[in-house]
């Protein structure tokens, strides 16, 4: 039986097709409604405005610029946090483009911070396990820069590293608030190039930045695209048979990403609470 629908040819609710692979694109509103959300949640904060790491990434460029033109630049603070390992003509052209958007900015290293803690630590070799401490203590910078002028703190997580863990825990998974956090790589990635955003932030390759060459797409073993075609897959509870079909990836494949996506629950919940009373947060204390 052939499926029908009642949405016409090119309707922003209907994902569209490369190659007979369905793909995220965000819906045309995506931009006014980031901004009325950041609007809406800053102007409940003390100081009403809000801080960001920017960190030379794509996701951080989009959303310094959409909170300069959601908040007003005065009111967006954007702190660049190097370690020792982070390229200075890195850090040069990260200022230069806070300038261009007219936003105040400062660079603070957390090199003495990760050198501290490699002293204090070191039996910690694993450069996951050091790259996330480095993380860590880049948000708590984040925060305390926050606390000082009563602003919150914007994440800059998207969905697609949300969904795959894709992020360190209490790192930059930690924030006030995720304004991009329900768009997918792919998304940014589009959104970016409309709000001109400079070629060399959007041309280069995603990474944690946790040791030199290190990419995303590397260690997920897929790229974004192809990545972001599989969640958004999940996300319409569609058949993994069907959604390997459509993706060109075999099944055990897209099995694998599904499992990767449930494995990192642990990071999208609060923490397990042992339920004793009537009302548990986390469980049925509803806030």
């Amino acid at each position: 039986m052939e499926e029908t629908s009642s949405h016409r040819p090119g309707d922003p609710r209907v994902p569209p097709r490369e190659g007979g692979k369905r793909v995220p694109r965000a819906a045309p509103h995506a931009r006014a409604t980031i901004a009325a959300f950041l609007v809406a949640q800053v102007a409940d904060a003390p100081g009403r405005g809000a801080v960001l790491g920017l960190s030379g990434g794509i996701d951080s460029a989009v959303l310094a610029r959409l909170a300069r033109d959601a908040l007003g630049a005065e009111r967006v603070l954007a702190l660049l946090l190097p370690d020792r390992g982070y390229p200075a003509h890195l850090l040069a052209e990260t200022a230069a483009y806070a300038d261009s958007l007219g936003i105040p900015h400062r660079t603070i290293s957390v090199e003495g911070l990760a050198a501290a803690a490699r002293e204090l630590l070191p039996e910690v070799r694993d450069p996951v396990a050091v790259g996330n401490l480095t993380a860590r203590f880049r948000m708590a910078v984040l925060y305390a820069v926050a606390r000082e002028k009563g602003y919150l703190v914007l994440g800059t997580s998207n969905k697609s590293e949300l969904l795959l863990g894709y992020y360190t825990k209490y790192g930059d998974g930690a924030a006030d608030l995720l304004p991009l956090g329900d768009l997918y790589k792919t998304e940014i990635r589009i959104l970016a190039e409309e709000l001109g955003i400079p070629e060399p932030i959007r041309a280069r390759a995603p990474t944690a930045g946790f040791w030199e060459g290190q990419t995303d797409e590397e260690e997920l073993g897929v790229s974004y695209a192809v990545a972001d075609s599989v969640l958004l897959g999940l996300e319409e509870l569609r058949p993994v048979p069907e959604i390997a079909r459509a993706v060109g990836l075999p099944v055990e494949r897209v099995r694998e990403l599904e499992d990767r996506v449930l494995r990192h629950r642990h990071k999208r919940r609060l923490p397990p609470i042992p339920k004793l009373r009537a009302r548990t947060v986390g469980l049925d204390w509803r806030d």
